[in-house]
């Protein structure tokens, strides 16, 4: 009954101003990452309503080429809007609680095959987890898992994630804390607009 989030919202997508352009013509959409190190699995990434948190990720991208697949040339933001849809929103309890279990099967999966386990990887001299393998096999783990039980699929993930460092000495709240929203159902996404200045 709780399962779907009611309404839209509106997530950002920073990129290179050429593809924002094609995108906002109509020519393309925008591709779903399936990087074995996504943070919340396979889908297309946006930052939920922080604009300036996409622009800031797509010059990071553009000072630092070797961490994205496609080169930014003059960093840009698309704004869309999303219907989460039937979302697995790790703000909820219920959700949290299947990630657990899906962890689970995940680790007798790599224990039986004798493979080794996935781990989530610190990036040069970062404090954060960027390269997040564990949390995209597990997640990814989980929807096959749907899929092969008949269950229905998730059209959108959602998750909060504390990024970088504190904002002041003894602070709880850091620098780069954001929700992140992955569409794994294009349909999710209803419209694709210009950010205003």
């Amino acid at each position: 009954m709780y399962d779907t989030l009611p309404s839209f919202v509106l997530g950002f997508h920073g990129c290179d101003s050429e593809v924002a352009e094609r995108v906002f013509a109509g020519r393309a959409g925008l591709k779903p990452s399936q990087n074995d190190y996504d943070w919340l699995g396979h889908g297309i990434y946006f930052w939920e309503n922080n604009p300036q948190r996409a622009l800031e990720y797509a010059r990071l991208l553009k000072r630092n080429p070797d961490r994205s697949k496609t080169r930014i040339k003059k960093p840009a933001v698309i704004g869309a809007v999303i219907d989460f849809g039937f979302c697995f929103n790790l703000l909820d309890s219920q959700f949290i609680g299947m990630l657990r279990k899906s962890h689970e099967h995940l680790r007798n999966l790599h224990a039986a095959s004798g493979i080794p386990f996935p781990t989530n990887r610190r990036v040069g001299g970062s404090r954060d987890l960027l390269l997040r393998h564990l949390d995209c096999a597990v997640i990814e783990t989980l929807h096959q898992v749907r899929e092969r039980r008949g269950y229905r699929p998730f059209d959108s993930a959602r998750g909060v994630f504390v990024e970088g460092d504190p904002i002041y000495p003894g602070a709880g709240i850091n620098e780069f804390n954001h929700i992140q929203v992955c569409v794994r159902d294009v349909k999710r996404i209803k419209g694709y607009f210009r950010v205003l200045k």
